[in-house]
């Protein structure tokens, strides 16, 4: 009991709280909210966990948007997160087609577009955001590419929303059974993404068909960023972590303060990373 009060007292002191949304299903989506530094209404970044991951995870990348005086969000999506992944690994007798299985459900996409809605709803409830930010990991990368208006090969209800004024696409996927040839071209918003060289793609084994998504973009305020060295997990804070996520972060705060200010600036040249924009 004391134990609890303690990590409850601890979050709340670091500007922690986690939130249940009401969903338009009638579900509640999880949001851990990292309240921002600033006074009046901070711009809004809405972070979506990979496969498997929770509301509890990507802290390292929730602090940091603190810091720098946003208000971070997050989600939790029940559709796609450990539960769900443990049950179509089980179905699916081994781990990678587990993982294929879930990543290319529709209806896990609804949940998180639904989780999505939620989580900007509630933090209206307060202040109406400046300016939104979507970031994403893994399959949410995937989710961010789905909300930002990517071609699709099956149909996704709610998909094509564009509801924020920035994107950030962490270890998103190349052409797959869910993405088609061009897939991103008429994406118009401002992109970052941003890959690995040991982050390989579940559909090459490669990090290079991570970047298709960059390379199809329309010039217009699109950043690529490959960290030397970086793995898959790496960029979720987990394993030796600690270079990709100074990196990660380097990237993400220039390219967002930069949206900020009314431009879109310049990828941040640095030792351990090669960047490029049009």
């Amino acid at each position: 009991m004391c134990l609890a009060l303690c990590l409850l007292a601890a979050r709340a002191a670091h500007g922690q709280q986690l939130v249940q949304a009401p969903r338009a299903d009638g579900a509640s989506t999880p949001l851990r909210v990292y309240a921002a530094s600033v006074q009046g209404c901070a711009p809004l970044a809405l972070i979506s966990p990979g496969a498997g991951g929770s509301e509890d995870g990507y802290s390292y990348l929730a602090k940091a948007m603190q810091a720098a005086g946003w208000r971070a969000i997050v989600m939790g999506h029940k559709e796609s997160g450990h539960a769900a992944l443990m049950n179509d690994i089980k179905e699916e007798h081994g781990i990678k087609r587990g993982l294929r299985e879930l990543v290319d459900d529709p209806k896990a996409y609804e949940g998180r577009l639904m989780d999505i809605e939620a989580a900007l709803k509630w933090a209206s409830g307060s202040c109406k955001a400046p300016y939104v930010a979507l970031i994403g990991h893994s399959m949410g990368a995937r989710t961010v590419m789905v909300e930002a208006g990517a071609k699709l090969k099956f149909e996704v209800k709610g998909a094509v929303q564009d509801r924020f004024d920035a994107y950030v696409a962490l270890s998103p996927d190349g052409p797959d059974p869910m993405f088609p040839e061009h897939a991103w071209s008429g994406i118009k918003k401002p992109m970052l993404v941003m890959t690995g060289t040991l982050d390989k793609s579940m559909a090459t084994g490669d990090y290079k068909s991570r970047t298709i998504p960059y390379e199809d973009l329309p010039a217009g305020c699109k950043w690529l960023g490959v960290i030397d060295n970086a793995t898959h997990m790496n960029f979720a804070g987990v394993g030796f972590a600690g270079n990709t996520e100074k990196l990660t972060l380097l990237e993400i705060k220039a390219f967002l303060i930069a949206l900020r200010g009314g431009k879109c600036g310049s990828p941040v040249q640095a030792a351990g990373i090669s960047v490029k924009n049009k």
